[in-house]
C-alpha cells in the first residue's frame, strides 16, 4: 500500500476534525441549519477517515489459513462503507435538517460566525483537497481524471479525493445560503442551502459506491497487463495456443493470475515444469503485482471460453 494513501487521508482527518468542532459551535451559536448540516458533513468525513485508516491496516495483514490470498480486499470493504456513511448519515441527515427547518425556519444570529467558520473551513478542507489531488496526479500517470478513477485499483485515495470535492462545493452551497438568508430576510435559504448540500453528499456517495462495487467483488486487472502477460506467453515456442488468461484483483498491490494453455505434443511432463517455472518468473519479474499465478496445462477443446 502507498504511503500516499496514509499521507492524504492523516491530512483529512486532522483537518475535518478540527473542522467538525468549529461548525458545530458555529451552528449552535446562530441556529444555521446549513451550517449544522456542514457540521454533520464533516463529523461523518472523520469517521470515514479513520475508517479508511482500518482498512489499510486490515489489509496490510499476511495471509494465513483462512485467507490465503490476504486480506488486501479489506480496504475495497471499507471504502464501500464509508460511501454508504455518506448516503445514509451525511446526504439523509442534511436533507431531513434542511426540511425540518423549512417547516419551522429559524432567523440566523450572528452569522459573521458563520462567516468566519466558513472561511477558515475553506482553507483547511482547500489544503486537504489540494494535497489529494497531488497525490492523485502522481499516481493516475496520462490518463485522464475520469479514466484515472474507473482504472484505479487503490480507492483510498479517490475516495477522500471525492469526500473533499463535495466538502467544498458544500462549503461554498452553505455560505450562499447563509448570506441569502441574511441580506434578503428569506430564511428558507438556508434550509434550501442545508438540503442541496444533503444532494451533493448522496451524489459522491452513489459515485463511489458504484466505483468500489467491481474491485469489492473481484475486477480484472488492467488490459496492458493482461496483454503483457498474453505477450510473454507468445513469446514461448512450446506454447501452442493461449486458451485463457484470468485475473482478479485480491488487493490494490495484489494480482491473481489464472492461465490456461495448450503445450505442443512433443513436450515432455520435465519439460513443461520447467517452462511454466520460467514463465511464472518473467510474468513476476515484469509485473511485480501479481503476487500468484496458476498455470494449467489443458487441450483447447477442453476451455470453453476461448
Amino acid at each position: 500500500m502507498s504511503s500516499g494513501s496514509r499521507k492524504v487521508i492523516y491530512a483529512a482527518l486532522a483537518g475535518n476534525t478540527l473542522i467538525s468542532i468549529t461548525k458545530f459551535v458555529a451552528a449552535g451559536i446562530t441556529g444555521s441549519s446549513a451550517m449544522l448540516s456542514e457540521g454533520i458533513h464533516s463529523l461523518v468525513d472523520t469517521g470515514n477517515q479513520i475508517l479508511l485508516l482500518h482498512g489499510l491496516k486490515q489489509a496490510a495483514k499476511p495471509a494465513d489459513e483462512n485467507f490465503p490470498f490476504g486480506h488486501g480486499k479489506e480496504v475495497y470493504f471499507w471504502s464501500f462503507i464509508v460511501a454508504m456513511l455518506i448516503f445514509a448519515l451525511g446526504g439523509g441527515i442534511s436533507i431531513y435538517e434542511g426540511i425540518k427547518h423549512l417547516s419551522h425556519p429559524e432567523a440566523i444570529s450572528n452569522p459573521l460566525i458563520n462567516y468566519v467558520v466558513l472561511g477558515l473551513a475553506m482553507l483547511f478542507e482547500g489544503a486537504a483537497w489540494f494535497f489529494a489531488l497531488k497525490e492523485f496526479r502522481a499516481v493516475k500517470g496520462k490518463w485522464g481524471y475520469i479514466e484515472a478513477i474507473q482504472r484505479a485499483k487503490d480507492p483510498s485515495i479517490f475516495v477522500v479525493l471525492f469526500e473533499d470535492t463535495a466538502a467544498m462545493l458544500g462549503l461554498a452551497v452553505a455560505f450562499a445560503g447563509v448570506a441569502l438568508s441574511q441580506y434578503t430576510g428569506i430564511l428558507i435559504f438556508d434550509s434550501i442551502a442545508s438540503i442541496i448540500i444533503g444532494l451533493i453528499l448522496i451524489g459522491t456517495a452513489v459515485w463511489l459506491a458504484y466505483e468500489t462495487k467491481s474491485l469489492l467483488i473481484g475486477e480484472s486487472a488492467n488490459k496492458p497487463t493482461i496483454k503483457g502477460v498474453r505477450e510473454i506467453l507468445k513469446a514461448e515456442p512450446s506454447i501452442g495456443h493461449i486458451n485463457e488468461v484470468l485475473t482478479m484483483h485480491m488487493g490494490p498491490d495484489f494480482i491473481l493470475a489464472n492461465i490456461s494453455v495448450d503445450f505442443e505434443n512433443t513436450q515432455t511432463a520435465d519439460k513443461i515444469e520447467n517452462v511454466i517455472a520460467k514463465i511464472d518468473s518473467k510474468i513476476k519479474q515484469q509485473y511485480p503485482q501479481i503476487k500468484r499465478i496458476f498455470i494449467e496445462a489443458e487441450k483447447r477443446a477442453r476451455v470453453v471460453l476461448a
